[in-house]
């Protein structure tokens, strides 16, 4: 198996495309710390890995629950080769001219300041582990507007960008950082938190079905 005797952090486990990669990973022998907000979902996902992933609760808002789950995966392990920086939601629907301030720094929090922190505090415990590497989840609508509301589109972008300079401060210590753009997958984000208005719904249901179906997380 690839990943065995390797400790893989995964936020964002209780559905989805980071449920999918925690099982995934621990499929191939990785000793995967899956976290999420979501303890009922966890324990079910957790059951469908037959057991084979620890379980975290961690709000990924709060940089103390970020700095806790790596603490913890390291010294439990001796340490962490890879980190996916998935956990998200749809954030605030408001356009930019409707928006409030805390609607955008909760957005902002919950998507982009969770990855930045997600690599401040794993890097300690990754430096000197060959092949380290993160993953971070960023967005088709990263990269265009008329996928997303404002908020989680910015955020998105930030991520992505946020990979590439991490990428450049990180190569001194052999320290690999990617993203992946998600499209149209089928999880709970893009059936229900981006709450698209009819216009933007009918447009992603016409390219869903140009392309047969949404992809799922695996």
């Amino acid at each position: 198996m690839r990943f065995t005797g390797k400790t893989v952090v995964v936020t964002g486990t209780a559905s989805g495309i980071g449920r999918a990669t925690a099982i995934a990973f621990a499929a191939e022998g990785a000793i995967v710390y899956a976290a999420d907000i979501d303890e009922s979902g966890l324990a079910e996902m957790a059951a469908a890995s037959n057991g084979r992933v620890v379980t975290a609760r961690c709000d990924v808002t709060r940089c103390e629950d970020i700095k806790a789950l790596m603490d913890r995966a390291a010294a439990e392990t001796g340490g962490i080769d890879c980190v996916f920086n998935n956990a998200g939601a749809g954030g605030d629907r408001a356009p930019i001219d409707e928006i409030e301030p805390e609607g955008w720094d909760r957005t902002m929090d919950l998507l982009l300041r969770s990855v930045a922190f997600g690599i401040r505090y794993a890097v300690p415990h990754m430096i000197g582990r060959k092949g380290a590497s993160f993953v971070n989840t960023s967005s088709v609508a990263a990269v265009g507007p008329g996928y997303s509301p404002t908020a989680y589109a910015v955020a998105k972008a930030g991520v992505l960008h946020l990979t590439k300079v991490a990428a450049a401060d990180l190569a001194k210590h052999q320290i690999r950082v990617n993203a992946v753009q998600p499209g149209f997958i089928n999880t709970n984000i893009f059936t229900s938190s981006l709450d698209m208005p009819e216009a933007l719904e009918a447009k992603a249901t016409g390219a869903i079905a140009a392309m047969s179906q949404s992809a799922q997380p695996v």
